[in-house]
This record gives C-alpha cells, structure tokens and sequence, in this order.
C-alpha cells in the first residue's frame, strides 16, 4: 500500500510537470465574473449542468462568509477568478465581518489571475456631430461625437484610461473665496451653469481647488461658486471646465446633464464601438467600516480583514462639500469618503499586491480608529487624487490611529485632477513604519507628515484645520494656546519614514517637498530616503523640510540629489545628521536653509553639502534683526547657524572650491564647525548619481556612514516576510 501511494504521488507529480495540471486553489468561497449569486460558491469552475459554481458578486461572498463563521473559527478565503466584477454601490465591511479573534477573513486573487473590480459603465450609442455647435473651435468641427447619457458623471475613461475634461485657457480674476470677477468674454450664463466647474489656483503655491459654479452674471462680469475656495480666487489664475466651446484638443469632452448629453472628441481616430468609452458611479468601492463613536472615547474596530491581488479601477472624482472639514492646506480632506478602499475603524488588516488605476480620486485611506493595518506591495497609479493617506482624529485626547505599516507600495502619477494631493501622506496618525515605497511623478510633494501648527487651534469654524479640533476635548486650553500647551494633542508622533525613493516630484505646484513635515508631535525620524530630481519651475521647494512650529525630528542618512532649489529645510530644535545633499538646482541652490529659531537643540553633524557647479549656496540664514519676538510677520526668532551644534561637516564645491572654504571660515567666526572640512568627499562617480565612497575618502575618516542606495526603495522580497515588520 506505501508503495501504492508513492508510485501515485510520482504520477500526479508527473503530471503537473508535463501537462500543466495543478490541484485547485483552496478556498471556502469562490467569485467568477460569469458565476451566479444563486450558487453555492464552492466551485471554481461551472459544473456540467450550469447549475452550480461561484459566487458572481463580492457582496454575496461577504454575506455567505457571515454564515460560515458561525461555525469555522480558523482563517476563511475567498478567491475572485478572471474577469471584471461591476459595481453599482459600494461593498462595505462592518464589525461582523471581522475574523473571529485571531483568525483571519482574506478576500484575493485567484492564484495568477486578475480579477478587476470596476464602478464604470459603457456609455454606448455615439454619433457624430453632424450639425454646428455653437462655440465649437473650428479644428473641432468634424471631429466630435455625441452620446445620450440620464447620468452625472465628473470623469470618463477609453482603452488609454482618464480622459481629459475640455479646459480653458487660463485667465486671472479679481476676487474673493467665493466671487470672481472675470475679464470680458471668460466665462458666461451657460443654461446649463451647474454643470460648469472652476479649476482654481489661488495666490498659494500649494493647493488647488475645483468649484461649480451656481450663477454668472455678464453684464456685471461677476460669478459665485458654490463652494469657497481655500484662499482668494486671484493672482496666479483660474481656468474653466466643461464646457462644448473649449473642446479643442484630441481627448477632450463635456457633459450637458440640461440636454442629457456627453460631447468627446476621440483621442485616437474612433468609430462608435471600436473603443469603449466609460464612465464612473463610484468613488468608494471598499469601505471596512467600524462602529465609529466620533465624539465619544472608544470605537469598536473591524478586525483582521484581508485584501489580496485585486485590481481597482474606473472610480469617480470626489468633490467639496460645505461641511468639509480640511487637512493642512486642504490637502485632503478629513474623514472623507474619496478613496477606492477605505478603513474607518480597523485593526489588523491588510490591503496588499493590489493594483490601483485610472480613478478620480484617491486610492487608500485609514481613517479615524486605524491600528497595526498593513499596506503594503500595492501599485498605485493614474489617478486624480492622493495615494495612501492615514487620518486619525484632529487635536484633543483620543489617539487611536496608529502602529500601521505602509511598506513596498509604488505610487506613481496620482494627483492628477487635484494637484496637491501626494503619494503619501499622515496627518494626526503617529507610530507607523513608513518604508521601502518608491513615489514619483506627483505633481506636488511626495510624501508628507502633518499634524496642525499651534495657532489654527484657536475657535473658529475654518474649513483648514480648524473644524477638525475636538474642542470638547480641550475645554481647559487657553484661547490662544503656546506651543507646549498644544504639543500632546498632535498624535503625528514617533514615525519611522524610511528607505523610501522619491523623485520627479513637484510637477506643477510650487512650494512643496520631496519629504514634509509640520504641526507634528515629537520623536518622527527620516532616514535613509533617497530623493532626487524635484523639477518644479518654482522656487522654493526643498528635498526634506521642516515647518510650521515643526520640533524634535531626526533627519538622518539620507541622500538628496538633484533637487530643486534647496537641499534641506531646517527649523527650530530639529536634527541634520550624516546625510548628503548633493548638486541643489539653481537659481538659488541652497543647501541648507535655516528658517526659524530659536535653535538651541538643533544639529547640523557629519553632512556632506557636495556642488559639482559654482552656482551655489551651501548655508542660508535668515537677514538682519535683533532677535525680538514680532520680528518677523508671525513672531518667530531669527534663526542663526552659530545657535546649532554643527560640526564634523564637509562643505566641498568642485567647480569653484573657494565657496566652500569661504563657508567654512564664516561659519568658524561664529564659532561653529571647528573640525568640518572643506574637501573632497572621493565620491565613486557624482556625476552619475553614484555617492560610494572611494577608498580613502576623508568622509570614513570624519565618521561619516555612508548610504547604501541599492537598499533604498523597493523590494523584490514577497511581502510579509520580516522585513515589513517594524
């Protein structure tokens, strides 16, 4: 019988290698995009009759699974085959789909298949315009086509993915956050006004909105959104969208919901069916959500839920409400329903090897209650808003979002409708390892850590930070708080945000960062990131910065190159430490900034500020002034260089090495810097980006530790192996 046994083991063996044939996956439940909700789900292919197999629907697998924990204790699987599952409404989690105590619930993807879940519908019926629209450009004529549509929709995808809403020239209005003033002939009383949004870019650098209109008045030039923007509609400009008149380019389309219908002009040469054109219902299609006490201490959270190798695509743009309540900036908003996949109230859960694409908006978001959950080896790409954003609660007591990982995650291209929104970013979320994400190619900053700075706390119903303050939490707060008063309640503390690339940053916006950080709690370290080529237009960008009050942080071991037009920004208490911030792009090019003090506390030690060109400034301070509160416009002290403990430093410019000794000698008449150098580092190749040091390099002997780039980034490894852990 042994024998028996071993001689069909062998032959199975035999068989998987020659033929193909592999046992199936083990599952509990299955899906297929051709199964049926009326089955059993424990097929993974049709049966002969037809009669049985996989479930169609996730809501129908997560309503069997309901059933099943009643009576299975251990780990439960579900395996979505091929295909692509639409979405009518959203798909959500609550407390009792949670695994039951340490056992997990996993929906994935079927071993080396891709299931697509998808929110979009086919807009089908095109014709082309035969007739003249009045305002068509003239190159237009002849090339748009027209399809009857009874839906609202603020984004459409073909075969190439988002499709770009027809957009004006840009003009510049006078106004306010909810008036502008229009030069003549801008902007008109189109009969179908709501349908007509505003992309604005205020006096800020840094932020953007989009606003539908609600009336224009011609006569007077004058016209009134429905929502205010986040600073003053002028200076920089505004442009118009979705309107027939300004398709004037391959790609383009709009929507008139007044006549029902949806103008494009194809981005390729098209015939009607050739090339699907879809549009969006969703803007949420998971939502793991927990029994939320948002004004009480305790919430009840969904626990160890997994998702596995799902693919999301086709969600819709989210948009303003008027009770939004802002983060920084209006960077994004707080607890805000904008993501693909949203925990609200979750421990121990996971999103991973997930690949999201061509969506309006986000694609992951922890929010409010968000403890020990893992992102990690997700794609995230093409999409209108931000990447992964862990939000807990505003200031006050409850701290509750925290200990997450977010490792191994390749964020690229996001930000695409709404300028400001990042590949990362925590605000009032403390404790997570953020490590071995690559980002690029964002249109602002890529990653940013963000707490509240002291003076927004303050009473007041502000859309930016101020509606997300617990004040019933904070009744014994003075009403104009100091800094320490207001230091425990930013719960953005003790994060590890580490061997993360990012480059290609600040696209558009200006004023941003490859790494940012303010308002924050103490004891966050950023280390061992690479970042390079920032290629903003605009000044004022920094690899690393610290802002806004910004304290007790560690900036340690990481490489800066390329980036444009400042290395580091540094402020107050905070410290610089064995990094290399190399080739700072003019005009400008400054090494290191220092903005704010006082600076009793802060540490510029065995850096290497490296300049192959002569266009550079390794150290700027602030001008003149005697050191008195009001100083400046917001009160800050003057920060000074000879205030820091700064030393085993090397200041080396090889195109003009004077500049190098003439900072040393200044920074030595302020008493500063009494063992730095101003010598070549022997790096490998700088030129090329390679910053190894050469045998002999007087870096090694200063105690300098030099930065393994190789082991920067991402990681080949599987996921959930030790490495993720923190």
């Amino acid at each position: 019988m042994k024998n028996l046994s071993i001689c069909l083991l062998l032959l199975m063996m035999t068989m998987i290698v020659r033929f193909g044939v592999a046992a199936t996956p083990d599952a509990d439940f299955y899906l297929s995009s051709k199964g049926s909700d009326q089955w059993s789900g424990t097929l993974a292919q049709p049966n002969a009759e037809g009669t049985d197999g996989p479930f169609a629907t996730l809501t129908r697998a997560r309503n069997a699974v309901r059933i099943l924990k009643q009576h299975k204790k251990s780990d439960i699987r579900v395996l979505l085959r091929e295909g692509t599952y639409p979405l009518a409404e959203t798909v959500v989690f609550g407390v009792e789909d949670s695994g039951e105590s340490d056992a997990t619930v996993t929906y994935a993807a079927y071993p080396d298949e891709t299931p697509v879940l998808s929110s979009g519908r086919e807009i089908k019926g095109w014709q082309k315009v035969s007739e003249d629209l009045p305002g068509l450009p003239e190159n237009a004529r002849g090339n748009v086509w027209v399809a009857n549509t009874s839906d609202r929709f603020l984004t459409l995808y073909d075969d190439g993915g988002m499709l770009p809403r027809a957009r004006s020239e840009r003009f510049v209005p006078k106004g306010n956050a909810t008036e502008l003033q229009y030069p003549e002939g801008k902007l008109k009383n189109w009969p179908n006004v709501q349908d007509v949004e505003i992309v604005v870019r205020p006096t800020r650098l840094w932020t953007m909105n989009i606003l539908p209109l609600v009336s224009v008045n011609e006569k007077q030039r004058v016209a009134h959104t429905a929502i205010p923007a986040t600073y003053g509609m002028n200076k920089i400009g505004c442009w118009v969208e979705n309107v027939v008149e300004e398709i004037d380019k391959p790609g383009e389309w709009a929507l008139n919901t007044k006549e029902g219908k949806v103008y494009l002009w194809p981005r390729t040469p098209w015939d009607a069916g050739n090339s699907p054109v879809i549009s969006p219902r969703l803007i949420e299609f998971i939502r793991v959500e927990g029994r939320i006490d948002k004004k009480g201490p305790k919430d009840i959270p969904v626990r160890n839920l997994r998702f596995r190798g799902l693919t999301f695509q086709h969600g819709e743009r989210y948009t303003l409400a008027g009770d939004d309540a802002g983060l920084q900036h209006d960077w994004d908003m707080f607890d805000k329903g904008n993501a693909l996949v949203r925990f609200r109230g979750a421990e121990n859960c996971a999103i991973e090897q997930c690949h999201f694409l061509h969506s309006g908006s986000g694609a992951i978001r922890v929010d409010l209650h968000g403890q020990h959950n893992k992102i990690t080896g997700n794609r995230i790409e093409h999409l209108g808003g931000g990447g992964i954003l862990l939000c807990g609660y505003g200031p006050g007591t409850k701290d509750v979002n925290k200990n997450n990982i977010v490792y191994n995650n390749d964020i690229h291209h996001v930000g695409q409708i709404y300028w400001q929104s990042p590949g990362i970013f925590l605000s009032q979320s403390g404790e997570n390892r953020v490590a071995h994400n690559l980002i690029h190619h964002t249109n602002y900053s890529g990653l940013i850590v963000s707490g509240i700075v002291h003076r927004f706390i303050t009473q007041g119903n502000k859309r930016e930070s101020q509606r997300t303050v617990r004040w019933h939490e904070l009744e014994n707060l003075p009403k104009n708080p100091e800094p320490d008063e207001v230091r425990p309640f930013l719960h953005t503390r003790n994060n590890v945000i580490e061997n993360n690339e990012i480059h290609h940053a600040m696209q558009i916006l200006g004023d941003g960062n490859g790494i940012y950080i303010r308002g924050c709690g103490p004891g966050n370290v950023i280390r061992r990131n690479y970042i390079h080529h920032l290629v903003s237009d605009i000044h004022g960008q920094s690899a690393i910065r610290t802002d806004g009050g910004q304290e007790d942080t560690i900036i340690a071991e990481n490489l800066m190159y390329q980036c444009k037009s400042q290395g580091v920004t540094l402020k107050l208490n905070n410290r610089l430490e064995n990094n290399i911030i190399a080739d700072v792009i003019a005009p400008r090019g400054v090494y290191l900034k220092i903005v704010e003090g006082p600076m009793k506390g802060a540490r510029n030690k065995r850096n290497i500020f490296y300049s192959s060109r002569a266009d550079c400034t390794f150290i700027s301070e602030p001008g003149g002034g005697t050191g008195k509160v009001g100083e400046d416009r917001r009160g800050r002290l003057p920060a000074r260089m000879k205030d820091i403990d700064s030393d085993h430093n090397i200041y080396f410019c090889k195109a003009e090495p004077r500049l190098g000794e003439e900072t040393l000698a200044r920074l030595r008449r302020d008493g500063v810097d009494a063992s730095s150098r101003s010598v070549d580092p022997m790096f490998v190749d700088p030129e090329n980006g390679d910053f190894r040091f050469k045998p002999g390099s007087p870096a090694l002997e200063m105690g300098i530790v030099p930065i393994n780039v190789s082991e920067i980034g991402l990681r080949t490894k599987s996921v959930g192996n030790a490495d993720v852990g923190s």
